[in-house]
């Protein structure tokens, strides 16, 4: 209650509460206390709590404590009838729970159970051991398989969504759930297809939403996690897949007679293509309801680029978490006041925006040039490399990647956010965590055994100067060949003494009377991804289907580190014998840089044609560039080498049309393609008239 008053008087304040503090009578009684923690933070979760400190032991699932104790709990933290007898109550049964537990169940108990509970119970649980032989009791049992699917079924999905929604179960768990459901439902489908001729997939269920990768992406991932959890909520999802056409896309939304439409992308083209998709929507009088997401979409650009091309409601959702909430909304009777609430929100976040674009301090491309980074260009900080060159590793050794795995974004794309390995102990989230890694060590380890996963490697060391803000690379062979020019950003908020970067400052210039060298990379281990993904699919396993792209992801960027620590002390050699440990690389304990064209440092990704024009071309490693600048196979990672041991990571920022009228010179571009290329980094809004073109 105290939480839940500070929450309605207060609302910009956030509580934390020591949680042990209220078993801190039953010290030594881990059963009592842990069941006594349980109920409290279910209950203060719902009435706002933010931050609990509590035991880091296991936490157990409030629905899986013994109702008998969990009843006995709740009447003393409650405060709920004869607080002496609950006193005495839960005193007693704590004596008893030295000798036992009451949080453990038998896990063969619940065979016993009727079929409906079994069932139900396989669905919250990700069983899939004796659903085959559940489901066809039940259908059975039935007057029509459709009633199994409507009954036990769905009640069973309700209870994992609403188990979800109130942060008792995790979304490793709600995947797995919904595969128990796939492959119930595909058990079904023959005999409702034989019981009516409507078929499968003629009903809208709570809604139906189309949802896609736009045209020129092929970042799904995220996507089909969220389309996971809305069909594990009742609605029917259409997935078209990436790299979708965008009339495709109001093509299928018209014929399907969908509820909403959503789009989402990880590139920043990708925002772009959002804008005009909901340019296309205002210019076909649609009013269907937009949701957009992914990494490269924010409420911002939501708010200022697509909301304001499009008069039917937009909604940036930022994971599944939250998007069969927002759908919810949409589609029930209170969508016309959510609809209110974002208008306001969006017009309050242009406002804020605006505001900080007219009080943004940018100096000029002139200015910022003459504040760059300078070094003290001698023989000293220049390392010849070893062998220079393109170096081509096909295969790239799959099983020499795993101790280079960087598990932390790997559990974040599953949402389980924390640290990792601290976070598998975590009270809340580490029973989670702990279940996915095992899952994820079991398929990493066939993924290596098998060689079901191909991954291939490319590196290239080049003679180099920079001239302004571009890099020139020469032949390997010849320094006066001019293999490449690779133009750089320079960042042009004003900042005082520090200077202002451009990834240029890091290569010794024409005129220092230095040699200097730079490199480039490219690495994939997608290679067989889609097949082993489909095989997956085809068995309606979507759980081990998005856990392969999850691991194929970070497989992709243990290659990008074992090849760029190869470079270091090896092809280039400049390091030597460094000895990083894992920790200190993810940490970025060394000597060097290896910015990647589409991020920060070097936001244009259309810069990363040079960089495979350079490296021998797309075929030399078997990656594939999107019109938009994306990698495919999606498990892939490119980018380029600093050696200069102060080289470090920074982010371009805003920048101002002076120097995208000099960018759109040094690439070749039209001003107008310069800045579609550039848009999530414009400090000014381009001239809404000028037409799309490239030089």
């Amino acid at each position: 209650e105290a939480v839940r008053r500070i929450k309605q008087e207060l609302p910009g304040v956030a509580t934390s509460g020591g949680i042990s503090n209220a078993s801190f009578a039953f010290r030594g009684n881990e059963a009592v206390r842990e069941a006594m923690h349980a109920v409290f933070l279910y209950h203060a979760i719902a009435a706002g709590l933010d931050m609990g400190i509590v035991n880091s032991g296991r936490l157990p699932i409030y629905d899986d404590i013994d109702s008998e104790l969990r009843e006995a709990a709740e009447d003393v933290l409650l405060n709920r009838g004869n607080t002496v007898e609950a006193t005495e109550r839960l005193t007693a049964m704590a004596g008893r729970a030295r000798a036992t537990t009451f949080t453990v169940r038998d896990d063969s108990a619940w065979r016993e159970w009727s079929v409906e509970k079994r069932l139900e119970h396989a669905l919250v649980e990700g069983i899939l051991d004796h659903i085959e032989q559940d489901v066809e009791e039940a259908r059975l049992g039935a007057n029509l398989a459709l009633e199994v699917v409507e009954g036990p079924l769905m009640d069973g999905m309700s209870r994992v969504g609403d188990l979800f929604g109130s942060g008792r179960m995790f979304l490793p768990q709600v995947v797995k759930s919904a595969r128990v459901m796939k492959r119930a439902v595909a058990q079904l489908i023959p005999y409702m297809e034989l019981e009516s001729p409507v078929g499968e997939g003629d009903t809208k269920g709570r809604g139906r939403i189309l949802m896609a990768t736009v045209k020129g992406d092929v970042h799904d991932i995220g996507k089909n996690i969220v389309g996971v959890v809305l069909a594990c909520n009742g609605y029917d999802v259409i997935d078209l897949g990436v790299m979708v056409p965008g009339e495709q896309i109001l093509t299928q939304a018209a014929e399907q007679d969908v509820d909403i439409i959503g789009l989402s992308g990880l590139i920043t083209p990708s925002l772009d293509e959002m804008v005009h998709m909901a340019t296309e929507m205002e210019r076909r009088s649609l009013s269907v309801p937009l949701l957009v997401g992914g990494a490269t979409t924010s409420r911002t650009h939501t708010a200022v680029k697509i909301d304001e091309c499009y008069s039917g409601l937009v909604v940036h959702v930022t994971d599944a978490s939250r998007a069969v909430g927002v759908v919810g909304r949409i589609l029930s009777g209170d969508a016309g006041s959510y609809a209110d609430d974002i208008a306001e929100e969006y017009t309050e976040v242009r406002r804020a925006h605006a505001q900080r674009t007219a009080s943004r301090n940018l100096v000029s491309i002139e200015q910022a040039r003459t504040r760059a980074w300078r070094a003290d260009w001698t023989e000293s900080t220049i390392h010849a490399p070893r062998q220079p060159g393109v170096h081509v590793f096909d295969p790239y050794p799959i099983a020499d990647l795993v101790d280079y795995i960087d598990w932390t974004p790997f559990l974040h794309t599953w949402e389980i956010q924390g640290r990792y390995p601290a976070v598998l102990e975590d009270a809340k989230l580490g029973p989670a965590a702990r279940g996915l890694m095992e899952d994820a060590r079991e398929l990493l380890d066939r993924i290596v055994s098998e060689q079901l996963l191909t991954a291939r490697a490319v590196c290239g060391l080049f003679p180099a100067s920079s001239k302004g803000d571009d890099v020139l690379l020469f032949e390997p062979s010849n320094r006066g060949a001019i293999l490449a020019v690779v133009p750089h950003l320079r960042q042009q908020a004003s900042k005082n003494s520090r200077p202002n970067l451009c990834l240029a400052d890091f290569v010794a210039p024409e005129d220092s009377g230095v040699d200097d060298w730079t490199g480039a990379f490219a690495v994939t281990a997608g290679i067989g991804l889609e097949k082993l993904c489909a095989a997956f699919e085809s068995d309606h396993d979507d759980y081990r289907s998005l856990l392969a792209k999850s691991l194929a992801d970070r497989l992709a960027e243990a290659a990008a580190e074992l090849l760029h620590e190869q470079v270091r002390t090896d092809l280039w050699g400049y390091a030597g014998e460094e000895g990083a440990s894992n920790d200190d690389r993810i940490a970025e304990l060394y000597d060097g840089i290896r910015p990647a064209p589409g991020y920060p440092a070097c936001p244009d990704h259309s810069q990363k044609q040079i960089l495979f024009d350079v490296l021998g071309g797309e075929s030399v490693v078997g990656i594939r560039l999107t019109e938009t600048g994306a990698m495919w196979p999606a498990a892939s990672v490119s980018g380029w080498y600093f050696a200069h041991p102060d080289s470090h990571y920074f982010g371009v920022g805003r920048i101002g049309r002076d120097q995208v009228e000099d960018y759109a010179t040094r690439r070749g571009f039209k001003l107008e393609h310069a800045e579609r290329t550039l848009s999530a980094n414009l400090a000014y809004e381009p001239n809404p008239d000028s037409e799309e073109g490239t030089g």
